[in-house]
């Protein structure tokens, strides 16, 4: 018995490496083969340049990659955390009143499907060149799939389980803290991280629009000068940035609801 326990955990933690070591290995394979196709190919440096090219540029400007990199994170997280403190509120109003559900689902339809591009520049016209307009593109962007999440996980709890509470004596307050919001975190979570690698994309659209610094801006300024190499080390610092904000959501929702499957899941197989 106490040899077939610990054949289990050494199976367990040969899986647990294999899930952190694979991915790893796909992505080294997939920069050899981008660097030796570029080589044999002989492709054009401004079209598509090798890897080793890329990291010598991001050696080389590493400042404004960091300083640029700067005001894009402070940009991103405004406008992320100001679209969590709107959209968890609202969600949980939309599900506590029909009257407001009614009242306002229509007009957050409205302002999702209109195109987040065009929006930016009536900012810049409204704000002028600075953070704000960035930071509302941001926000606006990454609102949606947090207000839908949160308010389909308050749904989900059961009618049984409110009629259960209430038979013991359970205010509306207790149910919402005690039922409610435990059964919506793990929705909330999924919509937290879909949020988080959308802010990234809202900063960078209001960059585009107009900007004398970021990462959006100096992807305008590499394009415009054929720097293709730099161009995809601002690509690089980007995806890290979003990355970062992905993960750090994902391990709150690790710490928080341990208990949950898509985290239990996760753990054991490695998956998101």
């Amino acid at each position: 018995m106490t040899q077939s326990i610990a054949e289990l955990g050494q199976l367990e933690r040969r899986a647990a490496w294999r899930a952190k070591i694979l991915p790893a290995i796909g992505i080294i394979l997939f920069l050899v083969i981008w660097e030796v196709a570029v080589r044999l190919l002989n492709i054009a440096s401004y079209l598509l340049p090798p890897p080793t090219e890329v990291l010598v540029m991001i050696v080389e400007h590493f400042d404004a990659l960091l300083k640029h990199s700067g005001v894009t994170a402070y940009e991103m997280l405004l406008g992320y955390f100001m679209a969590i403190a709107v959209a968890v509120p609202l969600a949980i109003l939309t599900t506590a009143s029909r009257s407001f559900d009614n009242f306002i689902t229509p007009i957050i339809l409205f302002f999702q499907t209109v195109p987040k591009i065009a929006l930016a520049p009536l900012f810049l016209v409204w704000f002028g060149v600075g953070t704000l307009p960035k930071v509302l593109v941001a926000f606006l962007i990454s609102f949606f799939p947090i207000i839908i999440d949160t308010a389909v996980g308050l749904r989900s709890i059961s009618p049984e389980m409110i009629d259960l509470a209430r038979s013991m004596g359970a205010s509306n307050f207790q149910i919402f803290t005690r039922f409610r919001l435990p059964t919506s975190l793990p929705y909330m979570f999924s919509g937290l991280k879909v949020g988080a690698t959308l802010a990234v994309v809202g900063a960078v659209v209001g960059e585009f629009v107009g900007a004398d610094k970021g990462l959006g801006y100096m992807l305008l300024v590499t394009n415009s000068n054929l720097q293709t190499a730099l161009m995809f080390g601002v690509i690089v610092a980007l995806t890290i940035q979003g990355l970062l904000l992905f993960y750090i959501v994902q391990f709150l929702e690790n710490i928080l609801i341990p208990w949950h499957i898509t985290v239990r899941s996760g753990q054991e197989h490695g998956t998101l």
